[in-house]
């Protein structure tokens, strides 16, 4: 494959902000990474590392089952 020139590859939201944490309560954070449809988005769009995709997934489905983020757009 070819390398692209002058492209920047995307930086890990939570891996540059060492501060912030995921925490399913957070909601603003976890809309970051939802889609206008409330789909969790793939890592090539969110640009997010494995480690924190798999813990965005996982906190984003706490939140819909805890009744704070919604599972269609209403």
């Amino acid at each position: 494959m070819k390398k692209q020139v002058g492209k920047k590859m995307k930086q890990c939201y939570f891996c540059v902000n060492k501060d912030k944490q995921i925490d399913y309560k957070d909601n603003e954070t976890l809309r970051r990474f939802t889609s206008s449809y409330m789909k969790i988005q793939p890592r090539r769009r969110s640009g997010l590392c494995a480690l924190h995709q798999r813990k965005v997934s996982r906190a984003i489905k706490q939140a819909r089952i805890a009744g704070l983020l919604a599972f269609v757009p209403k």
